[in-house]
């Protein structure tokens, strides 16, 4: 990216690309049409060559339209992987970001040791789509959910998954005896958010101790996700925050270790910290998720190198949205509204121009008030804005579009877009 802005929000606006002029009398290919381009089908062993057998410029595309730079995206996966071996470090990224099996596949193809989900239902469409290796790090809770597990570790051997307390521990136990396996398990600790996981300390050891004698499960380790500190402003204060608050799950470590217990994972860490995780003594590795793809609540944080914007990574994910009215004096309505982009804040960034902003408030429609702006739109000019949050935006969409020099290199399917259950 480029360092010579001394904006926070003009670098945001440039996001490293230039202004660019598209026309406006293209027509636009809607997702049945896109599909038709290419195989009708995304399976098990081809889910990362579903590409299209005609070069369709993006600027063609219907919208609103979620797409993703595939320069971008690589140099993401290759600036991850050489930090993370550089420091002696793992990464495990967390697929609830990506909700995708061909970025996930890449993910592994670059030297991930596994990838993460939130859910089981995310865990089973990573599964179905050829990911089979596989940490959980929500606890099922549910007896239906339970079920739903111990189904997916009956075919996927490499699934693993969370608990947290003696009684759930005890639950996974019953279901993995009345199914006929061994399940594996790591412990959550909680890392003082109180949001998830086990007080650290003799809670813990107490917990892994159980698991270690429960007939029916294997204890694996542990995880700890301070997702409190992935977002804290100014490196130093979150490199700070973070070892102090995962100083906890070390000890806990040290328990594990001491009592003769597993302690083969230590999980934990994110995009924020990934630079600052593998000074946690004992962590083997980071569940990173929105490193692929970067939006504006990370890019406020700030960096090691850079106060004011994290530019560690580039901005790969964008929404592409064509203007519907421009009839008004200093605004531009477009079609990439709450449905399009959220209303998580900061608001949506406009790739590539400055002296404007974008509002996704409207369920319907985006808004774009200029100041001083860099250009002007017309009715039927498209643009592309960078996501405020990526993880939620990803989960609006059925479909990325995988694109390279502003051409559609491919369709990508969200095969785990909805999956909260």
């Amino acid at each position: 990216m480029n360092r010579k802005f001394v904006s926070r929000r003009r670098f945001l606006q440039s996001a490293g690309v230039a202004a660019v002029a598209v026309p406006t009398s293209v027509k636009g290919y809607t997702a049945a049409e896109m599909s038709a381009f290419g195989p009708d089908r995304v399976t098990a062993l081809d889910i990362s060559t579903d590409v299209m057998e005609q070069n369709i410029s993006k600027w063609e595309l219907d919208t609103p339209a979620l797409c993703v730079d595939l320069d971008a995206l690589e140099a993401n996966l290759a600036k991850l992987q050489l930090t993370a071996t550089r420091n002696g470090i793992a990464s495990r990224p967390h697929a609830k970001t990506h909700k995708t099996p061909a970025i996930a596949r890449m993910q592994l193809d670059s030297g991930s040791v596994g990838i993460c989900t939130a859910k089981v239902s995310e865990a089973i469409a990573m599964y179905e789509h050829g990911i089979d290796r596989i940490l959980m790090t929500t606890v099922n809770a549910t007896p239906y959910k339970i079920t739903r597990a111990m189904n997916l570790r009956k075919w996927c051997p490499e699934f693993i998954q969370a608990t947290d307390t003696p009684g759930n521990a005890r639950d996974l136990s019953e279901a993995a005896q009345a199914a006929g396996l061994v399940a594996d398990v790591v412990i959550d600790i909680d890392s003082g958010g109180h949001r998830t996981g086990i007080t650290p300390g003799q809670p813990a050891l107490a917990l892994a101790q159980l698991i270690d004698q429960l007939p029916g499960l294997q204890l694996r380790g542990m995880l700890c996700y301070d997702g409190g500190s992935q977002h804290v402003q100014g490196f130093e204060t979150r490199r700070t925050r973070t070892l102090e608050r995962c100083a906890p799950a070390t000890e806990t470590y040290d328990l594990m270790q001491q009592s003769g217990l597993s302690t083969e994972i230590f999980s934990g860490g994110g995009t924020g910290t990934y630079n600052i995780d593998h000074e946690t003594r004992g962590l083997t590795d980071i569940q990173v998720g929105s490193y692929v793809f970067m939006d504006a609540q990370y890019l406020a944080i700030g960096g090691a190198t850079d106060a004011e914007v994290y530019s560690d990574f580039e901005t790969s994910l964008t929404i592409l949205t064509t203007v519907l009215n421009a009839q008004y004096e200093g605004l531009v309505t477009t079609d990439a509204g709450a449905k399009a982009c959220t209303i998580n804040q900061p608001w949506p960034i406009v790739k590539g121009e400055t002296g404007m902003t974008y509002r996704s408030g409207s369920d319907e429609f985006g808004t774009l008030r200029y100041d001083d702006p860099s250009r002007t739109y017309r009715l039927g000019d498209k643009l592309e804005v960078i996501v405020s949050h990526c993880d939620p935006v990803v989960n609006l969409y059925d479909q990325m579009y995988a694109i390279r020099n502003d051409r559609v290199e491919a369709v990508w399917k969200i095969a785990a877009r909805g999956m909260s259950a």
